[in-house]
């Protein structure tokens, strides 16, 4: 990096902090502090929202996903925007009548306080989970690419985050979701059309499509109903469906970015607003992935994508036979070179014989390198058990830093820095509203004034930073950062949905019988994900079934006792 990436990306990052401190200064009560003043507008709603799913995850594992798998994990949004009208159409008027702070608030009023609290709870677990994950995200590769102490990194990302989100709860995380998205939209715009100034002169945009479609990389939709296959278009608008229907419905990190809307109105144009723009975005992101598997299929790819892992390798016994893996990569991709490049230069002239030929060269080549590489993580692993040979999370951080030029380095690295601390900030101030009013408030027995829960609330918002940072230095990277991430939202979105939805719609239960289903549902989920029974975004719909089905039978079992009883 060069001096003028260094002066962008601190500048970048000093800026937003010192934005949200100042434009939120002076909350002098939980209202201000944890509503945000409720006078947010749709499109600060609808950035929120957005820039608080769009963590460093998404930025740094996306890109890696489509690599190597190509489009189709854009279907795992597409039941996003029906999750976006349902939640315009139920939650946000329910919400907004009672005036409440969390959307656990209202399960009391419907059920008790034992229900509430037990939601909160679980609310609780895998958002604490989930905001040391954003924070170890951006760390741990940063960590790997740029050598600098992992443990330094994740206090410095932590730290930049507590200082804003104490300063200035809700209202902070609002505005600077703008400064970070305006980041974060400008620095991907830039990278995608670095990469096709990248391909060679005789490759279009169109070539580069054509090129990506032979490797399998632009298969968007799958119509199967094959468990073995996590994304289809069917796990995306059912499973995805109750996924973002439960995330934005009742998970407070996102119900507090639209409670701060001024009006129902305010907020239901909020989420409009990012249901529409969501899936196109991610489309654009995934397709970012793409182009950097194109440009090297015209240029140099390392073995393994991250740095540390074969550095390792190297000083350790399996120096020799990784290098001659090194060796029988280059060739292949050399070759894969040749062959693509000649493709795209006679496209125009090639009858359909000849086109054939080159698929059928190309796909055996791609799989020769898929192979090499496979062998390679094994060496890799076997060098040091603690090195990461899964380099998903590292192919764009290194095609950033390896090909950008002077001063576009600092503007991505700020796009991901700007991207982890949008989320994390989201995910703190949400944990400490949440532990202030369902847990810490509710159940304390005498009554303290809104100074004493206002400065309760940046205590916990620090705790639960605190308590972030310590996850996040023993995270582990699992198989891809932004599916670790869906998973532990998987294990509870669905059990706290159908909660929600018995609230709802399901009068005759009470709040027993829904406490008892809603325990022994996470048990079950919890036991259905350890056998590998599903794909993880289906185990949303079955929590969501399965709390409400036993809560009504247990509710109808105890009504037709009790009735026995008094007959």
């Amino acid at each position: 990096m060069q001096l003028i990436d260094w002066i962008i990306l601190t500048g970048t990052i000093a800026f937003i902090v010192w934005y949200g401190v100042y434009k939120s200064r002076g909350s002098k009560n939980v209202e201000d502090y944890i509503g945000g003043g409720k006078n947010a507008k749709w499109w600060t709603i609808g950035l929120s929202v957005m820039a608080t799913q769009a963590s460093a995850i998404t930025f740094l594992s996306t890109p890696g996903q489509a690599f190597h798998d190509g489009m189709g994990f854009v279907q795992f949004y597409f039941g996003l925007p029906i999750a976006m009208v349902i939640i315009c159409m139920v939650f946000i008027p329910i919400y907004h009548r009672l005036k409440v702070y969390t959307a656990y608030e209202y399960l009391e009023s419907r059920f008790d306080r034992k229900t509430r609290t037990l939601t909160a709870i679980l609310f609780l677990v895998q958002r604490g989970l989930a905001a040391g994950i954003t924070i170890f995200a951006p760390a741990i590769v940063l960590s790997a690419v740029l050598g600098w102490n992992l443990t330094t990194l994740t206090v410095i990302i932590g730290v930049l985050v507590i200082i804003y989100t104490v300063s200035g709860g809700t209202k902070a995380v609002s505005v600077t979701h703008k400064q970070q998205m305006a980041v974060i939209f400008t620095g991907m715009v830039v990278a995608f059309f670095i990469i096709l100034s990248y391909l060679p002169d005789s490759v279009s945009f169109t070539n580069a499509l054509e090129i990506a479609g032979k490797g399998g990389k632009m298969n968007v939709l799958d119509y199967s109903f094959d468990f073995e296959n996590r994304y289809t278009l069917w796990s995306g608008l059912i499973g995805g469906s109750f996924l973002a229907l439960s995330y934005f419905g009742t998970d407070q990190s996102q119900v507090q970015r639209y409670l701060s809307g001024g009006s129902v109105r305010e907020s239901q144009l909020g989420m409009i607003f990012n249901g529409l723009l969501k899936v196109p975005l991610q489309f654009f992101i995934l397709l970012v992935g793409v182009m950097v598997f194109v440009f090297y299929q015209f240029n140099t790819a390392p073995l393994n994508f991250n740095p540390a892992a074969t550095e390792t390798v190297l000083n350790s016994n399996y120096a020799e036979q990784y290098k001659d893996l090194m060796l029988v990569n280059d060739e292949i991709q050399e070759r894969k070179q040749n062959i693509s490049l000649e493709y795209a230069e006679n496209r125009s002239s090639y009858n359909e014989a000849q086109t054939a030929d080159f698929e059928k060269e190309y796909l055996q080549l791609e799989k020769q390198q898929k192979e090499v590489r496979e062998e390679a993580k094994l060496f890799i692993d076997a060098s040091d058990e603690d090195a990461e040979s899964n380099d998903k999370d590292y192919v764009f951080i290194h095609f950033i830093l390896n090909n950008l030029p002077r001063g576009f380095i600092g503007l991505l690295l700020a796009v991901i820095l700007s991207a982890a601390m949008s989320s994390t900030a989201s995910e703190l101030n949400a944990l400490a509203s949440t532990t202030v009013i369902d847990l810490y408030r509710r159940n304390h027995e005498e009554a303290k004034s809104e100074e004493h829960y206002l400065a309760a609330s940046k205590w916990f918002t620090l705790m639960w930073g605190v308590i972030a940072i310590a996850f996040a230095s023993l995270a582990d990277l699992f198989d891809n950062l932004i599916q670790l991430v869906n998973i532990i939202g998987s294990l509870f979105y669905g059990n706290v949905l159908g909660i929600f939805l018995l609230a709802f719609f399901i009068k005759p239960v009470k709040s027993n019988a829904v406490f008892i289903a809603a325990i022994i549902t996470q048990a079950i989920i919890f036991l259905v994900f350890e056998l590998e029974l599903m794909p993880y975004l289906w185990l949303n719909v079955l929590g969501c079934a399965l709390v409400m089905a036993i809560a009504y039978f247990i509710q109808l079992f105890t009504k037709n006792k009790t009735e026995l009883k008094t007959t």
